[in-house]
C-alpha cells in the first residue's frame, strides 16, 4: 500500500485524527513513532518517516509514543474494504490466527506458501506476519498490565509470548519499558485500586473515529436482542461471548469519541479475541468521513448521510451465530424472530455460571450461543419453526461443525457465499446478508432485500437505472441509511 508522504504530513501538521490507525509516524531525531494527531510539536519533514503498521514502525527500530500510544489508534479499515489476499491477511492475523496456527497455518488458509505470504506482506505493509503478529501481542500484553493485576508472569503467556524472556524483550523494544514500569506507570496515571490476581474483568476504552452514529447503532442491536444472550439498557449493550477458552461477558457503552468495554473472560487469553469481536460488532475501524464524502453527494442519500453522518454497519461477534439468526429471521418480522431464538438459546445454549460472571447476572445474561454441532444433532421439530427452516439451521451448523464452512470477518468474501448458496434454504438475501455484517463487506446492496426495495421506489428511482453503482464501494453503508429512514417496517434478523 503506496503512501502519499506529502498527504501524510499534512495530516501530521493539521493533527488530524481521521488518520489515526491508517498510518504511523516515524521521528529519526526521537526514534519514536506516534499516531498523526499525536499533540506533540510536528517535527520537521526531513526527520520523519510513514508506515502503514505499527509493526513496520517497530521493524525499523522505533518505539511506541507514551503520549499518543499510537497501538491503540483505531484500526486502519484498509483492510475490511480489501477483498485480496492481503487484506485476508491482516484481517486472520487480526483474528489470532498466527497465534492459533502459526505462520503455516496463516498461509494454509490463504493457499500459498510461507514464504509468499511474507513477501506479500512485507511489499505491502513493511512487516512480515510474525512481526505484525508480535506487534498485536505486545498491545495485548499492555492491556492486561495496565487494567488488572495478574502476576506479570501470567501476563506473559495469556498475551500469547512463549517465554517471559521473550515477552520482556518485546516490551523494551515496542515501549522502552519493562512490564513492571507499564503497570506502575498506568496506576500513577488513573489511580486505579488494586483488584484481586484472578479477576477476569478488564476495562478499557475503544477508539473510535468521529462521527459515530452511536444512538442508530444501538436502536439497531436492541430491536433484535435476543432475551437471555444480550440486551441494549440505559446505553449499554451487553451480551455473552462464545470464546476459545470459554464464555465470556462483555458490555460496551459507546460514547461520541470512544466506546466504554468491560470485558469479564473465563481466561485472559481470550483478551484480544474478545476485543476484536467487539470492535467489529460496533464497526469501530470505519473511515465515516470517507464514506460519507461518496454517500453525502448522492442526490438521493445526501440528505439522509448529512442527517446521521458517521452510520456505521452493525457486524457480529460470531459469525456462525449471525447467519442462524439470519436464517431464523427469513419471512418473519424482528419481534417472531426474537422470539424463536431466545426459545433456541434457552433449550440449546449453554448455561452461564452467574457465579463466574457478575456482569452477567447484572445484565440478566442466562446463556450463551448454542455450538454448532449442539444445532446440528437436533431434531427438525425440536427448534420451534417451520421444518424446512429448521433443516436449514441444522446444515448451516453442520457445515461449520465439521469445518466445512468459516465464517467470519477472515473469510474469503467470493468464496464464503458461494458456500452458503449451496446449502439448501440459503439464497442471495440471506448470503448477502451474512457476507455484509459477518464477513464485514463494506460493498453489499442487498438489492433483494423488500424494504431497501420499496425506498427505492419511494426515492423515484428512474425506471431502468441503478443509482447504487455509485455508492460504491459503501453500498452496506447505503443498505444502512434506507434501512434507517422513518415509516419502514424492519424486517431484517
Amino acid at each position: 500500500m503506496k503512501l502519499d508522504e506529502d498527504r501524510c504530513y499534512r495530516a501530521v501538521d493539521a493533527k488530524d485524527a481521521r488518520f489515526d490507525g491508517v498510518f504511523y509516524t516515524a521521528v529519526t531525531s526521537t526514534g519514536i513513532y506516534c499516531r498523526p494527531s499525536c499533540p506533540a510539536r510536528t517535527p520537521k519533514r526531513e526527520n520523519v518517516r510513514f508506515y502503514t503498521t505499527a509493526a513496520a514502525a517497530h521493524d525499523a527500530g522505533f518505539r511506541a509514543c507514551r503520549r499518543c500510544r499510537p497501538d491503540a489508534a483505531p484500526g486502519s479499515p484498509e483492510w475490511d474494504v480489501r477483498a485480496d489476499t492481503v487484506g485476508r491477511a491482516m484481517r486472520l492475523i487480526r483474528d489470532g490466527v498466527v497465534e492459533s496456527d502459526g505462520v503455516p497455518g496463516l498461509a494454509d488458509r490463504l493457499g500459498y506458501s510461507t514464504r509468499h505470504v511474507h513477501r506479500i506482506l512485507v511489499d505491502e505493509v513493511g512487516a512480515g506476519p510474525l512481526a505484525i503478529a508480535r506487534s498485536d501481542r505486545a498491545h495485548h500484553a499492555r492491556i492486561l498490565l495496565e487494567t488488572t493485576d495478574v502476576a506479570v508472569t501470567d501476563v506473559a503467556f495469556a498475551a500469547g509470548f512463549s517465554s517471559v524472556r521473550q515477552f520482556n524483550d518485546t516490551l523494551r523494544t515496542v515501549y522502552a519499558s519493562t512490564p513492571s514500569e507499564l503497570r506502575e506507570s498506568a496506576r500513577r496515571r488513573t489511580r486505579r485500586t488494586t483488584r484481586p490476581s484472578s479477576s477476569g474483568r478488564i476495562e478499557l476504552r475503544l477508539a473510535v473515529r468521529r462521527p459515530f452514529a452511536y444512538e442508530q447503532l444501538l436502536g439497531w442491536l436492541a430491536a433484535r436482542a435476543v432475551p437471555g444472550l444480550e440486551t441494549v439498557r440505559e446505553g449499554t449493550y451487553a451480551r455473552t461471548l462464545r470464546l476459545p477458552h470459554g464464555p465470556g461477558v462483555v458490555a460496551l457503552t459507546p460514547a461520541e469519541d470512544h466506546v466504554r468495554c468491560v470485558l469479564e473472560l473465563t481466561d485472559l487469553r481470550d483478551t484480544m479475541s474478545a476485543v476484536t469481536r467487539c470492535r467489529s460488532m460496533l464497526d469501530l475501524d470505519a473511515d465515516p468521513v470517507a464514506i460519507d464524502e461518496v454517500l453525502g453527494t448522492d442526490p438521493l442519500l445526501g440528505a439522509a448521510v448529512r442527517a446521521t453522518p458517521g452510520m456505521r454497519v452493525p457486524g457480529h461477534v460470531d459469525g456462525y451465530e449471525l447467519a442462524i439468526r439470519a436464517v431464523v429471521g427469513q419471512q418473519v418480522s424482528v419481534a417472531g424472530a426474537r422470539t424463536t431464538l431466545a426459545r433456541i438459546v434457552a433449550a440449546h445454549g449453554a448455561v452461564l455460571d452467574a457465579e463466574s460472571h457478575p456482569l452477567a447476572a447484572a445484565y440478566a445474561l442466562t446463556h450463551v450461543f448454542p455450538e454448532p454441532d449442539a444445532l446440528a444433532a437436533v431434531e427438525p421439530t425440536g427448534l420451534g419453526m417451520p421444518r424446512a427452516r429448521a433443516s436449514t439451521v441444522i446444515g448451516l451448523s453442520d457445515a461449520v461443525a465439521v469445518g466445512k464452512l468459516d465464517i467470519g470477518p477472515s473469510a474469503d468474501r467470493s468464496a464464503l457465499r458461494e458456500q452458503l448458496l449451496e446449502l439448501r434454504g440459503i439464497g442471495p438475501w440471506t448470503a448477502d446478508y451474512v457476507l455484509m455484517r459477518a464477513a464485514r463487506d463494506p460493498d453489499v446492496m442487498l438489492a433483494t432485500d423488500l424494504v431497501i426495495r420499496r425506498r427505492l421506489d419511494a426515492l423515484a428511482v428512474p425506471s431502468g437505472t441503478d443509482p447504487t453503482t455509485s455508492w460504491s464501494p459503501w453500498r452496506s453503508y447505503a443498505a444502512m441509511h434506507l434501512w434507517n429512514l422513518p415509516d419502514l417496517t424492519e424486517r431484517q434478523s
